[in-house]
């Protein structure tokens, strides 16, 4: 059985926000909650655990070997409603929780972090569309990754500036009823095939203003002219993935493209780094789930003084090490879902 099943024992301190986010949270006693998966939620990690292991881990060499784009196995995920799953049932979607996205990050990792990270982080440049987009925005760009098995991306990374949002310096000039947008993003997944991008923009120059109200975030599609994905970047571990610089050359962004308002861009990201971070946990503890797994398989296959090497205490003890390590980070995972503050936001438009 899954590990998140576990029971985590929390403090009465935070038990209010539990209750608002594990919606199948139920009481043990006065002292903490069980997180234990409700029937649709051990369907969707037992659906995402088969798919790695008759899908992802048959092929994961070869991708990591060639670094080619694993596009069949993104198509069957598709298919079989395992990407895509946070986007609201409005638009098409499942309308899945942030817990229910770490199911199956966790479980796809576990498969091969390359695969996985192009088959999910589109889900990344989705949320400031699913979190402050209007229902056209919605409509538009959302339902179309519902139709077909496209992709999104989020550009805010570049040379200077990560998740430090305020060292961007991509510009975006507002000119009649259009932006015009100059600047590089760097490491992009998905840089090179998303069908659309969030992207983050200084639309304030002075600076002295502060991040809060310097950046606007906007919908850029990549057909728009001036839109140029660099070369793929060669990434240790995740070869797989589709990782790309891309250059912005006095690309025109109509203004019904920005999201939530000009000056709102720090705050959009913000809200996504709050709401996706758990599934980076997610992504660990589905690698190391799998590091321990193949780790106990040699160790009751490889035999040393007529027995299997797990039955000697030390390594015995490395492998209990790691199997505490992965339950404690697993415990982790949860707490920061717990603590994704944005999940129930009602967004104030202004």
């Amino acid at each position: 059985m899954w590990r998140y099943k576990q029971i985590y024992k929390v403090t009465k301190s935070t038990i209010g926000p539990l209750k608002k986010d594990f919606s199948t949270a139920k009481t043990l006693n006065s002292e903490g909650y069980s997180f234990e998966l409700t029937d649709t939620q051990r369907e969707i990690y037992e659906l995402a655990k088969k798919f790695a292991k008759e899908e992802i881990i048959p092929v994961a060499a070869h991708h990591d070997k060639t670094g080619e784009y694993p596009s069949e196995i993104i198509k069957k995920a598709w298919e079989l409603g395992l990407t895509n799953a946070g986007i609201p049932e409005h638009c098409g979607g499942l309308g899945h929780c942030t817990f229910d996205a770490c199911l199956v990050e966790d479980a796809f990792n576990w498969g091969c972090a390359g695969i996985a990270s192009t088959c999910l982080t589109s889900d990344l440049g989705q949320h400031p569309v699913i979190l402050v987009g209007t229902k056209e925005q919605q409509k538009k760009y959302l339902g179309r990754l519902v139709e077909e098995p496209l992709q999104a991306a989020y550009a805010v990374t570049e040379p200077g500036a990560g998740s430090d949002v305020n060292g961007v310096k991509t510009k975006a000039v507002k000119k009649g009823d259009e932006y015009i947008l100059n600047g590089q993003k760097m490491w992009i997944t998905n840089g090179g095939v998303a069908n659309w991008y969030f992207v983050l923009a200084r639309t304030n120059p002075d600076p002295k203003v502060g991040a809060n109200k310097a950046f606007t975030g906007f919908i850029v599609e990549r057909d728009f002219p001036g839109v140029q994905p660099g070369r793929k970047e060669d990434m240790m571990g995740q070869r797989a993935s589709n990782i790309h610089g891309i250059t912005f050359e006095d690309v025109r962004i109509p203004k019904e493209n920005v999201l939530l308002g000009e000056g709102a861009g720090f705050k959009i990201a913000m809200l996504v780094f709050d709401k996706t971070r758990p599934g980076v946990g997610a992504m660990a503890t589905g690698i190391a789930q799998r590091c321990l797994d193949e780790a106990r398989k040699y160790a009751t296959e490889r035999k040393t003084f007529g027995v299997p090497i797990i039955q000697h205490q030390a390594v015995a003890f490395i492998l209990a090490d790691m199997a505490i390590g992965i339950e404690t980070a697993s415990a982790s995972v949860c707490e920061c879902v717990s603590g994704a503050k944005c999940d129930g936001w009602q967004v104030v438009r202004p």
